[in-house]
C-alpha cells in the first residue's frame, strides 16, 4: 500500500524535483507524493509538481496577517487542511522558508521531516550555507555538510536521520559551495523519505 507525502517548498523546488525524480524510479519505496505545498504564489516548485500532476495548494501568510490572523492561525489551519485532504504518512519541508510553530508540528509530531544545509549542532537556521561560507573564509571551519532530520518546535534541533558532511575547499566561491551543497541534498533527502518510510524510524 502507498504511503502519502505531502511536501512543503518555498521556491525553486529543486529538492522536490529530487524526490519526483526518485518516485519516478522507484526510490522512494512505498512513498508517493500526493500533494504540493506552497507559500509562495510565485514558487517555481509549484511548476515542477504541476508538470508531474501533482495536484498543489498555496497559502500565504500575508493574506493572514491581512485578514488579523496570527502565525498560529496560519499554521493550525494549514495542518487542518494537510490533515483533512490526505492524511498524510510523511510531510517533508523541502525549502520551506517558514517556521512551524507547535500549532503544526504537535499534529504531525514524528511525520514531519526537514532538509538543512548543516550537520547536527551546527549553524541552526536560517542563512546556514553564508555562515559556513564566511566562517571557512575566516579560517574558522574546513567543512560543513547536510542533514534531514524529525522536525519539533525547535529549529532544526529535531533527531537526525541522515547526515553527510561536505569539505570546503581552498579557491572555493560562495557559489561552488552552494552548488557542493545543493547535489548533495538532492542525493541524501530521498534516501531519508525512504529509510523513515520503510524503517518506521522514530523521532525519540
Amino acid at each position: 500500500m502507498k504511503k502519502k507525502i505531502v511536501v512543503l517548498i518555498s521556491g525553486s523546488g529543486s529538492n522536490l524535483q529530487a524526490l519526483i525524480d526518485a518516485e519516478r524510479q522507484g526510490e522512494l519505496g512505498s512513498g508517493t507524493i500526493t500533494l504540493v505545498v506552497s507559500n509562495k504564489k510565485s514558487a517555481y516548485g509549484l511548476t515542477r509538481a504541476a508538470e508531474a500532476s501533482i495536484p498543489t495548494h498555496v497559502r500565504t501568510l500575508k493574506e493572514y496577517k491581512d485578514a488579523g490572523k496570527t502565525r498560529e492561525d496560519f499554521d493550525r489551519e494549514l495542518a487542518e487542511y494537510i490533515e483533512e485532504s490526505q492524511h498524510p504518512d510523511l510531510i517533508v519541508l523541502a525549502g520551506w522558508m517558514h517556521i512551524l510553530s507547535s500549532a503544526f508540528v504537535d499534529r504531525f509530531r514524528g511525520k514531519i521531516i526537514n532538509l538543512h544545509p548543516a550537520l547536527p549542532g551546527e549553524l541552526d537556521g536560517a542563512h546556514a550555507i553564508d555562515r559556513a561560507y564566511s566562517e571557512f573564509k575566516a579560517g574558522e571551519r574546513t567543512k560543513t555538510g547536510v542533514m534531514v532530520h524529525f522536525v519539533i518546535p525547535e529549529v532544526d534541533k529535531g533527531k537526525p536521520i541522515l547526515t553527510q558532511d561536505i569539505p570546503c575547499v581552498e579557491g572555493d566561491s560562495l557559489e561552488d559551495l552552494e552548488n557542493r551543497i545543493h547535489v548533495v541534498e538532492h542525493e541524501i533527502l530521498p534516501k531519508a523519505v525512504k529509510l523513515v518510510l520503510e524503517d518506521n524510524l522514530s523521532a525519540a
